[in-house]
């Protein structure tokens, strides 16, 4: 269940096909610093999440990690991007996204999914985000 706070807040979001394959879109304006969606998952240690792999491991501690792969976490579709225009917060072990500026409706949420995943996942293959195909 979200927190008090998040929990009214009904965002129109749809997948769709992006620069990167999938992305998630909004469908409709986000002001600056608002809740965007919650990326949900298994609660796995970080042996496990070792243990089973995958692009969808998002660490929240040291120990612990969720794994993100099931469809039912939309916030799976938000790809990276070097200039993103959201940000995630991870409070009380759970990951939340948040724009980090105004959105339109129909943009593309994006964020850095940061330096150890940009390495081992991105780096190899080239970066595919909006900003560095330009």
């Amino acid at each position: 269940m979200l927190p008090k706070q998040y929990q009214n807040i009904k965002r129109v979001l749809r997948v769709k096909k992006s620069y990167a394959g999938l992305g998630l879109f909004t469908e409709a304006p986000i002001e600056r610093g608002g809740f965007v969606i919650e990326y949900v998952g298994d609660v796995i240690s970080q042996t496990e999440g070792n243990r089973r792999g995958g692009k969808y491991l998002f660490a929240t501690s040291d120990r612990r990690v969720v794994d993100g792969k099931g469809r039912h976490n939309t916030a799976r579709y938000i790809n990276h991007s070097c200039k993103p225009n959201c940000e995630v917060e991870v409070k009380r072990g759970r990951i939340f996204v948040f724009a980090k500026r105004a959105l339109k409706a129909g943009e593309e949420l994006t964020y850095d999914y940061g330096t150890e995943y940009f390495d081992e996942h991105i780096k190899p293959f080239s970066c595919r985000c909006a900003p560095c195909k330009k």
